[in-house]
């Protein structure tokens, strides 16, 4: 097994300690020896699921100390993906930090009339969903493709297409796991897209991007408690 697949492992079983152990943000891991020996696997392998941890939010690495416990995935997303398919799903965003912001940027340069009204469309759509009890993600994703196809470049549309299934989990997963929390949470969630798309109604580029990424780092915490 490659090392990728085993650090896939080693991210999935460390998740575990800190779910089946209720361990609390502040809480400290194991050390990088003790989780290569429990797992059976290299500190090398070992510390690349950390890292990746500490990436996605759920670890934090302090100098000289180890590596603690930051947030905890929800227990909700259990019921839209198995826990050996976290690492890859949430190894997305990593991907769509990139694709996504980068596409909303050349959606706010080139994007024509027609694009426009596309997207605004999408985005009311999305608002109905949110603000009421029916599921919302085939709204979340049409908005997100409608940007991707407003930067005239297939290869964005093609790429965004080849995600669909793990982001679609992870749109489904999001919006559930905000609908049982305060109504702000909702609120913020529609913000964000608000904000994506007045500055591609704009033209505003860096703009834009800057809202990809602020809406796509806060949808990554919104799946921890």
């Amino acid at each position: 097994m490659n090392e990728s697949r085993l650090a896939d492992r080693a991210y999935t079983s460390i998740v575990r300690i800190i779910t089946d152990e209720a361990l609390a943000s502040g809480d400290r891991l194991p050390s990088e020896a003790r989780l290569a020996e429990m797992f059976g696997m290299s500190r090398n392998v070992v510390r690349e699921a950390l890292v990746r941890l500490s990436s996605d939010g759920i670890t934090e690495s302090r100098r000289g100390a180890g590596s603690y416990v930051k947030r905890r995935p929800s227990e909700r997303l259990g019921a839209h993906m198995a826990m050996d398919d976290l690492a890859a799903t949430l190894g997305t965003y990593e991907v769509r930090f990139v694709l996504e912001a980068e596409a909303a940027r050349l959606a706010a340069q080139r994007r024509s009339s027609e694009q426009m009204e596309a997207i605004e469309a999408a985005l009311t759509a999305l608002r109905a969903a949110l603000l009421s009890s029916a599921p919302a993600h085939d709204e979340d994703w049409a908005l997100h493709r409608a940007i991707a196809e407003a930067t005239a470049n297939g290869a964005f549309l093609s790429l965004f297409d080849h995600l669909h299934d793990e982001v679609l989990r992870i749109l489904k997963a999001g919006v559930e796991i905000s609908r049982a929390r305060p109504p702000e949470v909702i609120e913020a969630m529609m913000g964000e897209h608000d904000a994506i798309v007045e500055a591609i109604r704009v033209h505003d580029a860096d703009g834009a991007a800057l809202a990809m990424r602020w809406h796509l780092s806060q949808g990554r915490k919104r799946l921890m408690p």
